[in-house]
């Protein structure tokens, strides 16, 4: 089925895939889809809340983090109306100019994402090559400043897509690759000249993703180097322990993407559906993941947490038990950073 505005150089709507072969199951599959979105917008959220209402958190490493946050639930917001549209009501269409907003809105943060992790690694590096100046380097305003050139950049660099997109002729099919419309996969469809489309797509991946990847693999070499020069073998592990989540955070980044771009590259060998899974651990893996990884192994946000926590229970003990707590022994010990 293919829709065509003959009035216009492309189609009215772009048809949007599910799960090739799984699709009576759908309905079905829709059940893990929210439970994971629901993670994401949960875990994100929280993670902000904790940061915010904690002064001992208010710091450059935790402002970063509050960074990544906001970029995971802005790439969940992204892909969540098509997704879902999909799997609970088995509606695949989707508007020229609203595919074309949300592929502005995924590559938007996917960059944003690689420029926080960028600058987290940055982060990483001064506070272990140079512990004395960090309060210095890392203001308040320069954490301010470089967020807002990082959302600039991001913005900037995607902001010609849509307008390249457009000049394009679409008179092939209109049934797109995934469940959410991404750059290549909408490029592909065109039967016109899209060498300034490709050209231009593959300048923005290597001037953004691609450097972003490179200075983080530099940085992490320095830190390296600066912990292999420390004496103590006890100092080394604990410097190192503080690079474990956002290790994590580049690995479930940039290992899918990767992927997906192998994909894109060579999709005539690939099978559609380990295309389709790829891209939606490519959206989903990053949001649901991270906060989940930054309260395990990050001590100060997972007390805090726990604290939380501890604060809503006690009042319903005592209530429970007939119990009336007062004084010092009913607030919840203070663990510092």
């Amino acid at each position: 089925m293919v829709a065509f505005n003959h009035t216009s150089a492309g189609p009215a709507v772009f048809l949007l895939m599910g799960i090739p072969g799984l699709e009576q199951a759908h309905g079905w599959l829709a059940i893990p889809l929210c439970a994971l979105y629901i993670v994401a917008v949960l875990g994100n959220s929280i993670i902000l809340l904790i940061i915010r209402s904690e002064p001992s958190l208010q710091q450059p490493m935790y402002y970063f983090l509050s960074m990544l946050a906001l970029t995971d639930l802005g790439l969940s917001a992204s892909t969540l109306p098509t997704m879902l549209s999909i799997f609970l009501f088995n509606s695949q269409e989707v508007s020229v100019d609203a595919c074309f907003a949300q592929l502005f809105s995924i590559h938007t943060f996917s960059i944003m994402e690689s420029a926080v992790l960028l600058v987290m690694a940055f982060d990483r590096f001064v506070a272990i090559h140079m512990p004395l100046r960090y309060a210095s380097i890392l203001t308040n305003a320069t954490v301010a400043k470089i967020g807002l050139a990082l959302a600039v950049r991001s913005v900037l660099v995607m902001m010609p897509i849509p307008f390249l997109l457009r000049r394009l002729w679409f008179c092939l099919s209109n049934i797109l690759s995934h469940s959410f419309c991404l750059h290549p996969d909408v490029m592909q469809l065109a039967c016109s000249d899209r060498r300034i489309n490709s050209a231009y797509g593959l300048f923005v991946v290597i001037s953004t993703m691609g450097l972003d990847a490179l200075l983080i693999v530099l940085s992490y070499v320095m830190i390296m180097m600066t912990v292999f020069s420390i004496a103590s073998k006890e100092e080394r592990l604990k410097a190192l322990s503080t690079c474990v989540s956002h290790i994590c955070a580049v690995l479930l980044f940039y290992i899918p993407m990767i992927g997906i771009s192998m994909i894109h590259r060579f999709e005539e060998r690939a099978s559609p559906l380990v295309s389709i899974l790829m891209a939606d651990v490519y959206v989903l893996a990053p949001p649901v993941m991270n906060p989940i990884v930054y309260s395990v192994k990050t001590q100060q946000i997972r007390r805090r947490i726990v604290q939380r926590f501890q604060k809503k229970k006690i009042p319903d003990k005592g209530r429970l038990r007939g119990l009336v707590l007062t004084g010092p022994a009913s607030e919840p010990s203070f663990i510092p950073a």
